[in-house]
């Protein structure tokens, strides 16, 4: 089985890190223009184009494809989208269980693509197929959902969150919040706009150390200026926890 790197170089390093002082070398944040390589192009129109309510599979590969919910409020009105990536190993429809209730309740849209790989893969801003299928499939759910621009946000589980924070803030000029449940780390290529930050953690995840993922993420992005809403959750397990998805879609379709 196909393990990628960044995956690996994480988990090492999360282990070595309770004896390091500052932020582990697994989170690091360029402050220069990104490189094309973590930018995505894919924009909502501007125009209305009503949608069709229902939840589908993108359509766009086999057997590695993703899933776009579209609620009924898009025959209406433009509605909020959340970009969602699953961790590794993980898949649409799993991924989908975790905020198919919020997404219904809030009327919000949902893209859930599927990595290329088994997991998430990216090396010093470069996001190769993963970004260039994640930009295809942005063109297709905004053909599809009547997206407000003003209110769309890119968030993962783990592997996928790990993605969500090191590419989202390279498009901060699309994405105005990136949520993170039980990150690994992040590698950020470069900025563009101001997003917002969601990051939730398990005080004691076993797979994931808080210590060297969540808890030197927070401090470097408030270092750098960044509004982060940070939560922990008590419990060992490496998950999502259904109230920091609840909270997401709060801060999703407020403002």
């Amino acid at each position: 089985m196909h393990w990628p790197a960044v995956w690996f170089r994480s988990l090492v390093v999360l282990l070595l890190a309770g004896c390091a002082s500052g932020p582990p070398p697994n989170v690091r944040i360029a402050t220069a223009a990104p490189p094309d390589t973590a930018r995505l192009r894919a924009r909502p129109f501007p125009e209305f184009r009503p949608g069709q309510p229902g939840l589908g599979p993108l359509g766009l590969a086999a057997p590695r494809d993703g899933l776009v919910y579209v609620p009924d409020e898009a025959r209406t009105r433009r509605v909020p989208l959340l970009v969602m990536l699953h961790g590794a190993g993980g898949s649409a429809a799993r991924m989908w269980e975790a905020v198919r209730n919020d997404a219904r309740e809030r009327g919000v849209a949902v893209l859930l693509p599927e990595s290329r790989r088994w997991s998430w893969d990216f090396l010093h801003g470069d996001f190769g197929a993963d970004r260039a299928f994640l930009d295809t499939a942005l063109a297709e759910t905004f053909l599809r959902v009547p997206v407000d621009p003003a209110h769309v946000a890119l968030g993962g589980f783990s592997a996928g969150a790990t993605f969500s924070l090191s590419l989202g803030p390279s498009n901060g000029d699309l994405f105005g919040w990136i949520f993170a449940f039980s990150p690994t780390g992040m590698e950020v290529a470069g900025l563009v706009g101001h997003p917002r930050f969601l990051l939730a953690h398990g005080t004691l995840d076993e797979l994931v150390p808080i210590g060297g993922s969540s808890r030197a993420i927070v401090p470097a992005l408030r270092a750098r200026g960044d509004w982060v809403v940070y939560r922990e959750f008590a419990g060992g397990e490496h998950e999502i926890f259904p109230a920091a998805v609840h909270e997401a879609f709060t801060l999703l379709v407020s403002d």
